[in-house]
């Protein structure tokens, strides 16, 4: 699996890069797609997007889809209990695989919400923004930007 895609709340399907990279769209303006799927054209118009729950209202020939794309990190995130709106007690924060840390986002004694930005580890050559999954406090950060960081490794700890 490289994708695994929801649409609206209901209907879930697998897509693999290579379906995604042979796809005929063309960008016709901003936020606007003209797509030709099995000899049919279709118009794609991109309303409404929210890069922290990965999740689009997109318009095909003008009915209204909720499309949540969610990509094999996003799935072992969600394995390790850290989904947005899981109900698990999160006291810290480790590396979900080996990277290195980008952007270490917030401070010590930062009060941060859910769904707010903790750091960015770059791994297989993607930028992964790791949010936190509670409200809370942060009571120590172990990982600086620049640092190299294993699967695992402890990254922020929560009051």
């Amino acid at each position: 699996m490289d994708y695994k895609v929801k649409v609206n709340h209901s209907i879930t399907f697998e897509l693999t890069k290579n379906a995604v990279m042979g796809l005929d769209a063309v960008n016709s303006s901003p936020n606007k797609y003209h797509i030709i799927h099995n000899n049919k054209s279709y118009f794609a118009d991109i309303i409404k997007r929210d890069f922290n729950s990965k999740t689009y209202t997109v318009a095909i020939n003008n009915t209204r889809y909720t499309v949540e794309i969610k990509n094999q990190l996003d799935a072992l995130i969600d394995e390790m209990g850290f989904a947005i709106g899981s109900k698990k007690l999160v006291s810290e924060i480790k590396a979900p695989m080996p990277g290195l840390i980008l952007d270490m986002a917030v401070q010590v004694g930062q009060r941060v919400k859910e769904g707010d930005l903790l750091l960015i580890l770059e791994a297989m050559k993607m930028e992964n923004s790791i949010t936190s999954p509670i409200e809370g406090v942060i009571k120590s950060i172990n990982a600086t930007n620049g640092d190299s960081v294993e699967k695992n490794q402890l990254l922020i700890e929560f009051e």
